[in-house]
């Protein structure tokens, strides 16, 4: 099978490992990576839930991608969590906004499998673990410095990035931002119909009010009794 061009590190870190004679060297744990050029060099799995021991993979030793298997060839290095711990990543560090306030977590990122580029990374604004949380794109050029733990961006908050992946509680927050704007709308539009309407009736009870007081009016009000009664010949 052709290997992608691009690949999410979760899609990476989620695929069991295997070797060419049917090996299992179980699923990826973490990232190998070099922060100051926004590259990553390979990635380290875990045979099994007992064993302190971890494989560390090259990048270029991928062969194939099939299903949820990746193939490798050649062996791995072997080494310890607490060696690898001490490998400087970028990611679960947090995002500093221009403020010097945290605004998130580095999530994720999408690589060129080939040459290990990163094209840019994702961002959660809380705890990345969480099932069906928001992702933000966070452009390279945006980033202005990172430290272990830190990275600096431009942004002053997540509004200003890119949304990749919204959650349900996001989605259900927009929605109820958009059905009361929108309630808003309806609210205002009805006010001012009952603005019109009002002045509209004020006119038409000043024009009424203007013929009760005609000069035809007048005249008809003013005609005594006795006019009335000269001009009846029934009295």
């Amino acid at each position: 099978m052709k290997l992608p061009k691009e690949i999410l590190l979760s899609e990476l870190l989620n695929f069991n490992v295997k070797g060419n004679i049917a090996l299992n060297y179980g699923k990826g744990e973490n990232v190998w990576m070099h922060p100051p050029v926004h590259r990553i060099l390979g990635w380290y799995s875990r045979p099994s839930n007992f064993d302190l021991k971890r494989n560390v993979w090259r990048l270029n030793q991928i062969s194939q991608i099939i299903d949820n298997e990746i193939y490798v060839k050649g062996d791995p290095a072997i080494s310890d969590l607490s060696t690898l711990n001490r490998f400087p990543t970028l990611i679960d560090a947090n995002l500093i906004n221009i403020s010097g306030s945290k605004i998130g977590v580095i999530a994720d990122f999408l690589f060129d499998i080939k040459t290990g580029k990163i094209k840019y990374y994702l961002v959660s604004r809380s705890n990345p673990k969480i099932p069906g949380s928001s992702r933000w794109k966070l452009n390279i050029e945006n980033i202005n410095d990172q430290q272990p733990g830190l990275v600096f961006c431009q942004s002053n908050s997540l509004d200003d990035l890119y949304l990749i992946k919204s959650s349900i509680k996001y989605e259900f927050l927009q929605k109820g931002k958009q059905f009361i704007d929108r309630f808003d709308d309806i609210k205002n539009k009805a006010s001012n119909r009952l603005e019109d309407w009002l002045e509209e009736d004020e006119d038409i009870n000043q024009n009424l009010d203007f013929k009760q007081k005609s000069f035809y009016n007048d005249y008809r009000n003013s005609r005594s009794f006795n006019d009335k009664k000269e001009d009846d010949p029934w009295i």
